[in-house]
């Protein structure tokens, strides 16, 4: 603590930057401050509750980067977040990401579902939404496909497909182009996807009165649920902001140390898609809270063209920061709007806190005592490893991580291992060495606990590899019962069995762990399990070769979604021939298989 004081008093009071560090000199929390000397001693005074107090308890040393102003803080703190993925501020990053349409910007445009808008950035004027999900995106692209008739192929045919026989193209492949009913077309969709459905409505309504007339009932049924869609998505909340611009509504509140953000996206008026994200507070709400509005927009979100936050917020800030116009409205209905975005976020945190709350204790007490009975010094970081095959083909592996008891998805790794044969330890050897020598090799965080889904023969395999490569991480397995259920840990050298409470925190936490890794393995297991069977299958079709049979599977990942498709979509990749022929062997296959 000395050594933490004697730093202390030579912050400077200065903008800038400071990374918290581990005793293994790890970096686990970046921040930045408009006064460096300030905020960072504010750690080391008083009291802290929930996570706040785990960080400070974890802090043996800091280091800290003097900056210019308090932006270019904010801009050096983003960075060193995405460099050092530090863990305490992992748990403030939102990975959600929304669907956009897009209505491509080509001669004869086309409509398509995006998520990865960063490579769109560039001229973004036809990229609309956030939407709710994918499915609701899709269905307005459906929707807009039926009512007009735009390109729906990625490149164009040599005659016209399926589309332009049921008249939701014009065959453009063939046909001359009308630019100026096409210029109509546009301005209509652009104008329904900005949320002024009018115009589609009265197309639907005119095309179901000719359909009764002509009593052609299911066509008008069919139009009769594109228009229940339309008022259903687009009209059911109305907010009385009379602006046809982009507007991103931010709210916030904190309640016993947790925050929650809620953020509204309004779209012609209305309020299309809401979110909201609860996270412990680590810092004071409302600087917790500018820092997820400026993070909020790194992925998959695109920037508005105005952003309304409660008085309580830096408007001048954020605008400085995001570069768009930030504003905290004083009156009227866009400062009713944002109370109304601070209300949901009060009903959501306090609806949730028990659950959140829950959870959290649940986790961190079964992970300190996993801890505790394992004799560790920390356990921050746990890499879980299953292996499957099919008799001995399709051998794989897979690796799971948590870090502070949740799972970090995007730290998975699949293994495909070299040798098919029903080796369970060979298989272990070959997956902890390249595991290990790679952690080895790049530098990687090492894991403070590493467990295998196995026995005592896979353990000390595992335990082998280790010692050849002088990793001294500890490895325990996990015992089964005749029921399949986990019963007790293997730990220690020698090993022993330690008996597992099947009602305490841990069994639940160790189950967890175990299906998550077990359904990752399989789910990868069948990913290939399904590429090979059917890859051999195409491999006995005359007129597939290797370039052809990569497209197929990337488009149709498996024989019943290639029997499914039609004969226009498959003949994207394939000549017409290759086709019947494809078709009329797969039909064969499928009737021997029955």
């Amino acid at each position: 603590m000395d050594y933490i004081k004697k730093k202390l008093s030579l912050l400077p009071d200065r903008p800038g930057c400071y990374l918290m560090k581990n005793k293994d000199g790890v970096i686990i929390y970046v921040g930045k401050a408009k006064n460096l000397k300030n905020r960072v001693s504010s750690y080391f005074r008083g009291k802290h509750t929930g996570k706040t107090a785990k960080l400070v308890s974890e802090i043996v040393d800091f280091e800290y980067v003097v900056v210019g102003s308090e932006k270019e803080a904010f801009v050096l703190e983003i960075n060193l977040i995405k460099e050092h993925d530090p863990k305490y501020n992992i748990l403030l990053r939102d990975d959600k990401s929304y669907p956009y349409i897009e209505l491509v910007k080509e001669e004869v445009p086309r409509l398509s579902v995006i998520r990865n808008i960063n490579r769109k950035k560039k001229g973004h004027t036809r990229l609309f939404g956030p939407y709710p999900n994918v499915t609701a995106a899709r269905t307005t692209v459906n929707l807009l496909n039926r009512m007009y008739p735009l390109r729906k192929c990625q490149n164009y045919q040599k005659r016209p497909c399926l589309y332009y026989h049921i008249k939701e193209c014009l065959g453009y492949c063939t046909k001359q182009v009308d630019f100026l009913k096409l210029e109509q077309m546009q301005k209509e969709i652009i104008r329904f996807l900005r949320g002024d459905p009018s115009l589609v409505t009265k197309k639907i309504e005119e095309e179901m009165q000719k359909c009764a007339e002509n009593l052609e009932f299911e066509k008008a049924k069919e139009l009769k649920e594109l228009l229940d869609y339309i008022h259903i998505t687009l009209t059911k909340q109305e907010v009385e902001i009379q602006s046809d611009q982009e507007i991103d509504v931010f709210g916030f509140f904190e309640w016993k140390g947790y925050l929650c953000v809620q953020v509204f996206f309004i779209r012609g008026g209305k309020i299309v898609e809401r979110h909201s994200k609860i996270m412990p507070l680590l810092e004071e709400a409302f600087i917790q809270t500018e820092e997820y509005i400026a993070k909020f927009y790194e992925k998959g979100v695109l920037l508005p063209e105005e952003i309304l936050v409660p008085e309580s917020l830096r408007a001048e800030f954020l605008e400085e920061i995001l570069t768009i116009k930030v504003t905290s409205p004083k009156k009227g209905s866009k400062k009713n709007i944002v109370h109304m975005a601070i209300q949901n976020a009060k009903i959501s945190l306090q609806e949730n806190f028990e659950l959140v709350n829950r959870n959290e204790e649940r986790t961190t007490q079964a992970n300190e005592e996993l801890r505790k009975i394992l004799r560790l010094e920390k356990l921050d970081r746990i890499e879980l490893f299953d292996n499957s095959n099919l008799f001995g083909t399709f051998n794989v592996s897979g690796m799971v991580v948590f870090i502070d008891g949740k799972p970090a998805k995007n730290e998975y790794r699949k293994f495909k291992i070299s040798v098919d044969k029903n080796d369970d330890y060979g298989t272990m050897r070959e997956v902890i060495y390249r595991r290990y020598f790679r952690v080895l090799k790049d530098q990687l965080e090492r894991p403070d606990l590493i467990i295998v889904d196995g026995g005592i023969g896979q353990m000390h395999v595992a335990r082998e590899v280790l010692d050849s490569l002088l990793l001294p991480i500890p490895i325990v397995g996990l015992k089964k019962d005749d029921h399949h259920a986990t019963s007790s840990l293997l730990a220690f050298d020698p090993i022993e069995e330690v008996a597992i409470d099947k009602q305490s925190n841990l069994f639940y936490y160790l189950e967890r762990m175990q299906d998550e890794v077990h359904n990752f393995t399989i789910h990868y297991h069948r990913t290939l399990r399904s590429k090979g069977s059917i890859s051999s299958i195409l491999d006995q079709i005359e007129g597939i070769g290797e370039k052809r049979k990569k497209l197929l599977l990337k488009k149709y990942k498996n024989i019943g979604n290639i029997t499914k498709a039609s004969k226009e979509e498959l003949q994207e990749i394939l000549p017409e021939k290759v086709v019947e022929q494809m078709l009329l062997f797969l039909e064969n296959y499928q009737q021997e298989k029955k």
